[in-house]
């Protein structure tokens, strides 16, 4: 188990630490370490680790342990358990596909940032009810993209979103141009294709040109 004694962050400094958050699926625990440092060495340093996989929580804990400048967190937290097991693996923060208060009420008790999803007005207010005001918006294409941000402006201005879901190199900054988006969530900056091959100098590139992105 590895130490979970870090001091924790919160929710807007993990969106407002670089443009894009990347979306990081791991099958092989062997990959983890240098993709982290891959993307670390392109000024990406919030590493969003979905727990999809069998393997997601010893990746976790492998970049926690061996990558100090590292910011790991957990992906598709969808239970307190996922967040107890998540936070013992060594995540620094939680970004979850929904809300549930139970789960707002677990990451608060162990101290783990948590990043919300919310995908419609009601949403957003429920989650504010529980003290959440840094939130995903999630499917974001799907779910109304610039138009929906843009409208949420006005009930919501106290509000700011991470939109994951259909953002891509083409779109981001599109995203990143709205008052109400801290930063962009997405898969683009590890591509499926570089990870297989090992081709850190790729992603590092790939990082890089996303911390180019204006917000």
């Amino acid at each position: 188990m590895t130490n979970i004694s870090t001091p924790p962050l919160s929710a807007d400094a993990v969106m407002r630490d670089a443009p894009v958050i990347p979306v990081i699926v791991l099958n092989d625990v062997r990959q983890a370490v240098p993709l982290a440092r891959a993307l670390i060495a392109g000024g990406i340093r919030m590493l969003e680790v979905t727990l999809r996989t069998s393997q997601a929580l010893a990746c976790i804990e492998a970049i926690a342990r061996e990558v100090p400048d590292a910011v790991v967190g957990a992906g598709t937290v969808r239970s307190a358990a996922d967040a107890v097991a998540a936070r013992h693996a060594g995540a620094r923060f939680a970004v979850s596909p929904g809300f549930t208060p139970a789960l707002g009420r677990q990451c608060r008790e162990l101290d783990l940032p948590l990043l919300p999803g919310v995908a419609t007005g009601s949403e957003i207010m429920l989650a504010q009810e529980e003290g959440f005001k840094a939130l995903k918006f999630f499917p974001a294409v799907q779910a109304g993209g610039l138009a929906m941000l843009k409208a949420w402006q006005g009930p919501f201005g106290d509000v700011v979103f991470c939109p994951t879901g259909g953002i891509h190199a083409g779109n981001a900054h599109e995203f990143l141009a709205l008052p109400n988006v801290a930063c962009v969530g997405g898969s683009w900056l590890v591509p499926a294709d570089a990870l297989a091959r090992g081709d850190w100098d790729a992603i590092t590139s790939l990082a890089r040109a996303a911390c180019e992105l204006r917000r």
